[in-house]
């Protein structure tokens, strides 16, 4: 991926030319090469983890590969599940069995929207991790530097988006 942010799949090659060298090392007894396969291991282990690192704040998405928003329906499925407890917990405080219950049928509707948001993002986000890795790669091998970059950002949105789930479902 862009050679200044931490790539989950360089950070697994990394790691895969690390065990082979440390099993290089071990054949001819080179302590030099299972030194460097170690410190290649850790820096892979880095790398893997800097490429998940991402945060969420409200419907804003931050990775180390950018900022996104996000899908309507995670944003309006959370706002209609807190009107809904809202409306629930007052039916419930006044005494009234019919805005409580359309209160929980608001929450529960919202929960789904949400639900299924998210599950656009994350969809939409892989495929768009794949397509412009893809695409980026094949831009360099033909020498288009704009496409790369425009692969490159799909890419970027892509993996911004597939956090941005993450994060959520780190929550539940």
């Amino acid at each position: 991926m862009s050679g200044n942010q931490p790539s989950t799949i360089k950070s697994y090659i990394d790691s895969a030319s690390a065990t082979v060298q440390n099993a290089i090392g071990s054949l001819t007894g080179n302590p030099v090469d299972k030194q460097a396969a170690a410190e290649k291991h850790i820096s892979a282990e880095n790398e893997r983890e800097a490429s998940r690192a991402g945060a969420k704040v409200g419907p804003i998405n931050l990775s180390t590969s950018g900022v996104t928003t996000d899908n309507e329906d995670r944003t309006k499925g959370k706002a209609d599940q807190t009107i809904g407890s809202g409306k629930e917990f007052l039916g419930n405080v006044i005494g009234s069995d019919s805005m409580a219950r359309d209160g929980r049928q608001q929450n529960q509707e919202g929960q789904g929207r949400e639900a299924a948001g998210q599950l656009k993002d994350y969809v939409g986000g892989a495929a768009d991790r794949v397509t412009g890795a893809v695409g980026a790669g094949i831009a360099s091998l033909t020498g288009n530097p704009q496409a790369k970059q425009s692969y490159q950002q799909q890419h970027d949105t892509g993996k911004t988006n597939v956090r941005g789930v993450e994060a959520d479902m780190d929550k539940s």
